[in-house]
């Protein structure tokens, strides 16, 4: 099984998640590759430009997508225009990723952004201060906020999250039977929880298993189990 890991925005290949999730995958037999969905030019980032990076290294042989955050977002794009795609493990995926935007920065500095054409964002993956065009953001509005894909689909979502709420991924949920969602007591990273998500997202890649779930619903079932891993962590 081929699986591709999506890396959220303003991060990179050698982050803890992708990291994590190469280790579990690899170990339990699956062939995981990480791109730098930026190329090396994080300030021409666009939304487009990185699903051209998603179908290079896909290519036309079947694989599965983990995504996290705007990588969540890129893997629901991809998958809802190739039948290639067979499922998808989704890490607070931020669906409606250019309407988030004014509720990051204020709508006053996103019209900065557009007047001035570029703005500075710190990239975690450089450890450093970086340039970013604002056609990240126009490019961004010519897609939907919600792909239809019809493949299934195990999404993780904190519920502390306060960078892409969990009613997004609530909303999502809703209206796609082929999806379930795990409401966990985290945030927005999910890093102390990965050990409860690693074994479930491997099974359900790897496996084909359903994890005992009915598409189309969601689950609190871990909050429990994570508020008891992070009591242990601290």
């Amino acid at each position: 099984m081929r699986i591709v890991y999506l890396h959220g925005f303003a991060s990179g290949p050698c982050s803890s998640k992708a990291r994590f999730f190469r280790q579990i995958l690899e170990s339990a037999g699956a062939s995981v590759l990480v791109p730098d969905l930026a190329q090396g030019d994080f300030e021409h980032l666009t939304v487009t430009g990185q699903l051209g990076v998603i179908e290079e290294i896909v290519g036309e042989e079947p694989a599965a997508l983990v995504g996290s955050s705007m990588g969540g977002y890129l893997a629901a794009l991809y998958a809802a225009r190739h039948t290639t795609i067979t499922r998808l493990v989704l890490l607070a995926p931020a669906f409606g990723f250019t309407r988030l935007w004014p509720d990051w920065l204020g709508a006053a500095r996103v019209d900065q952004w557009r007047r001035s054409g570029w703005m500075e964002v710190f990239h975690y993956g450089e450890n450093r201060h970086c340039r970013l065009s604002y056609t990240l953001f126009e490019d961004g509005t010519t897609y939907e906020e919600h792909p239809d894909f019809s493949q299934p689909a195990l999404i993780f979502h904190g519920i502390q999250d306060d960078v892409v709420p969990v009613e997004s991924s609530r909303q999502f949920v809703a209206g796609h039977a082929n999806t379930h969602l795990e409401v966990l007591d985290s945030g927005h990273e999910l890093l102390d929880v990965l050990d409860d998500i690693g074994p479930k997202a491997s099974r359900f890649l790897l496996d084909g298993g359903i994890l005992q779930f009915k598409p189309g619903r969601q689950s609190d079932d871990l909050r429990g189990q994570a508020t008891a891993s992070n009591t242990k962590r601290r």
